[in-house]
């Protein structure tokens, strides 16, 4: 590792990755996060690789991957080469799921555009309702005068 290689704090990751102080070291603990390097005092230091690395879990945290896969995965990618076969299963297995998602809210999308349509032209024709009998009426009291 290069001595002129930048380091953040866990404050400042938390700043730019927009996960708490509790969720990185929680990440840690449970194995989730690589080994993170402290300074002589003790105090976590993360490296550009680890804001790789936490990216990355964002990624899979919006496919709905769950934690024990995430962690399962990461456990993988630390025990070498020899497991690329099983970290891509496991890829594919998630990108399967994310296309049913992606399928059934399409649907799901589909379904809500015909509603918003059907409730747009109902108030179009309530509106357009409105209007013409405000304007017998108008036309009415003309004719009573």
């Amino acid at each position: 590792m290069s001595l002129t290689q930048t380091r953040y704090t866990i404050s400042e990751v938390a700043a730019r990755t927009g996960l708490t102080q509790h969720t990185l070291r929680w990440y840690e603990r449970i194995g989730l996060m690589p080994h993170v390097d402290r300074s002589h005092s003790g105090q976590r230091r993360f490296s550009d690789r680890d804001l790789d690395w936490l990216s990355f879990v964002g990624k899979l945290r919006a496919t709905g991957m769950s934690v024990a896969d995430m962690v399962r995965y990461a456990e993988l990618v630390r025990e070498g080469a020899h497991t690329v076969d099983e970290r891509r299963e496991l890829l594919e297995r998630t990108r399967r799921e994310v296309r049913a998602r992606i399928t059934e809210l399409t649907d799901a999308l589909g379904v809500l555009d015909f509603k918003i349509g059907m409730y747009s032209m109902s108030t179009a024709a309530m509106s357009t309702a409105a209007v013409s009998a405000a304007t017998v009426s108008a036309a009415t009291v003309r004719a009573e005068q």
